[in-house]
């Protein structure tokens, strides 16, 4: 019950970050189309450059972590929530107070990390996915099953 009842917290934190983070990006896409009038000198130009770069990178980063949340949203309300994407164990819940939108237990983040894979690559990681499909409907395929015509 304890599990239950910090993974209910959790989806409310979720819930207020996305919300957070859907203002913050359609605020920083409305501020980006106003236009400037003004003269500026060649350092005013490379200063504003630069503070485009950095909003455009930190917009994306918000942008991922917005998926991210999203994502363990709908494992939430799915019921799949807090099971490694990868081993398929309980994530710990003091894990997922650090990181809620987390899809890995620290084992499989890590190994992940050595890999040089991300935890945003769990979309383009098809092999787990597949995996984890077959663990939902365990199931035996046969030969005869499968149209191979097509």
């Amino acid at each position: 019950m304890v599990r239950k009842d910090a993974i209910i917290g959790l989806h409310k934190q979720l819930l207020n970050r996305r919300d957070e983070l859907k203002k913050l990006v359609t605020d920083s896409s409305e501020g980006s189309s106003a236009s400037r009038a003004t003269v500026e000198d060649s350092g005013d130009a490379a200063i504003r450059e630069t503070r485009q770069g950095l909003e455009s990178h930190l917009a994306e980063i918000e942008y991922n972590e917005l998926l991210q949340i999203r994502r363990a949203i709908s494992l939430i309300q799915e019921g799949r929530y807090g099971h490694c994407e990868n081993c398929n164990k309980n994530i710990p819940i003091a894990r997922l107070k650090a990181v809620p939108y987390t899809m890995f237990c620290v084992d499989c983040a890590q190994q992940r990390e050595s890999l040089g894979l991300s935890s945003q690559d769990v979309h383009s990681d098809w092999e787990n996915a597949y995996e984890f499909e077959g663990r939902l409907k365990d199931q035996d395929v046969r030969i005869h099953d499968l149209d191979l015509d097509k």
